[in-house]
Parts: structure tokens; C-alpha cells; sequence
């Protein structure tokens, strides 16, 4: 069975920053291409970063410049750093393989931006 569990979401002001972080099982986590997915409320899940095996990333314009995503091979960890974070940014945050993902989806995370 896949494990996904992300934490690190919590509530905070317009300009603040979280680190969430996504721990995933299986022996194979160096080899996957991971992303960070976000699905706010009545709205379509989104791809907002992404990051290859080997460290190349990708981000959803909506997020370029503010948010990194980084990833610790050894420990089967993924992370994403969120600066600047904006009311648009209030979210249940997912990680997943990336683009395309499993249906193993674990619990999120949700993150809450106040004006």
C-alpha cells in the first residue's frame, strides 16, 4: 500500500510562510517525480510544483517565486517552502506523484491565508 502524509498547514496572515512536508513510503520514492497539489474549497484540484528525481522543478504561475519545492531522497521526504503566502493560496495541500498521480491520495493538509 502507498503512504502519503503530509503535515505542516496550519493558519496564517497574508505575507507569512509554512514549510509543509510530505513523508511517502516505498522503495522506489527516489525514482518518482513528486508534486505538491492543492484543491481549494468547490474548486478543481491543481498541480502548483513539481520536482524530478533528479531536482529539476516546475511551478504553476500562480506560485513562481514564492513557493520551493525540495526533496530528501534518503529520508522519502518532499517538501515545499511557502513565502509570501496569499488569501488564493488557502488550500487543502496534497503530495502525489506528479503529472500523473496515483489515486492513493493521503489526508492534505490545510493551509489558511487570512486578509
Amino acid at each position: 500500500q502507498v503512504q502519503l502524509v503530509e503535515s505542516g498547514g496550519g493558519l496564517v496572515q497574508a505575507g507569512g510562510s509554512l514549510r509543509l512536508s510530505c513523508a511517502a513510503s516505498g522503495s522506489i520514492f527516489r525514482l518518482i517525480t513528486m508534486g505538491w497539489y492543492r484543491q481549494a474549497s468547490g474548486k478543481q484540484r491543481e498541480l502548483v510544483a513539481s520536482i524530478t528525481s533528479t531536482g529539476t522543478t516546475n511551478y504553476a504561475d500562480s506560485v513562481k517565486g514564492r513557493f520551493t519545492i525540495s526533496r530528501d531522497n534518503a529520508k522519502n521526504i518532499v517538501y515545499l517552502q511557502m513565502n509570501g503566502l496569499e488569501p488564493e493560496d488557502t488550500a487543502v495541500y496534497y503530495c502525489n506523484k506528479a503529472p500523473r498521480f496515483s489515486l492513493y491520495w493521503g489526508q492534505g493538509t490545510q493551509v489558511t491565508v487570512s486578509s
